[in-house]
């Protein structure tokens, strides 16, 4: 498995209404972080501040310009959602991670121990 290039695939498959935060997450936010809190309504995170309407991308991913990589402007206050992905091989198979390599495909079952592995300090192992 290779690591993560930062291709964006997850952030903007997700980014616009497949994600969402927890109420301990959103009330730390609404404290602490006021900018991030200005996209929550009703529980649901990346809405318009101005018209309450879903955003289609998230507002934190940004393109690194003349690259094909995109970084996080809240990484170290990103929703759970956000530091737990990816969470299955079969996750990254359907989203097309670039992080899979043809070994990891031949044999999905050693692939999650690994993925479980690299991601140990972020989220709890599936199994």
């Amino acid at each position: 498995m290779k690591e993560c290039n930062q291709c964006g695939k997850c952030c903007t498959k997700y980014g616009n209404g497949g994600l969402s935060a927890t109420d301990d997450e959103i009330e730390l936010w609404d404290i602490f972080k006021p900018d991030i809190y200005n996209y929550v309504r009703d529980g649901k995170i990346w809405m318009d501040p101005d018209t309450g309407k879903q955003l289609e991308v998230c507002p934190w991913l940004r393109k690194v310009p003349n690259q094909e990589i995109y970084t996080c402007d809240i990484y170290y206050d990103r929703p759970d959602d956000c530091k737990y992905y990816p969470v299955t091989i079969e996750q990254m198979l359907n989203d097309e991670c670039e992080m899979l390599e043809e070994k990891d495909l031949a044999k999905p079952k050693q692939a999650q121990k690994t993925l479980n592995k690299i991601m140990a300090d972020s989220r709890p192992p599936y199994e």
